[in-house]
């Protein structure tokens, strides 16, 4: 457990490092994810130990929502005046990633299908 964390520990450290160095506009825990995930695919899948920790992470996930929350109710005169614009653009950002998705859910299968197509017929 320990490896693991101290892995995605590791990422997000570099993220924050990368973010500072570059004076990047993109949060550090998206490079940090960015960086795992290179990490997983020159691997060629993630470590089981990694596995194992990020697992126990995803469990308690939920808790994690508590500050967020508490910091929406701080912000309820902002939400009032802007709370619409920021409505509408959390269910067009949700749409467009729901579509994004799709589609490249869509083009992997079509590809596994024609490489499976492919192998077949050798």
């Amino acid at each position: 457990m320990l490896y693991g964390l101290s892995i995605i520990f590791l990422a997000l450290v570099s993220g924050e490092l990368l973010r500072q160095l570059f004076q990047l506009p993109i949060p550090a825990v998206v490079i940090g994810m960015l960086l795992l995930t290179a990490w997983c695919i020159v691997r060629r899948g993630a470590e089981p130990r990694v596995v194992y920790a990020s697992e126990g992470l995803l469990r308690y996930l939920g808790i994690l929502f508590v500050p967020a929350g508490v910091g929406l109710i701080e912000l309820g005169d902002k939400l009032k005046s802007q709370g619409v614009a920021m409505v509408v653009t959390i269910l067009m950002s949700t749409v467009i990633t729901l579509l994004v998705t799709g589609l490249v859910l869509q083009f992997l299968l079509a590809r596994r299908k024609a490489k499976l197509t492919k192998q077949a017929t050798k």
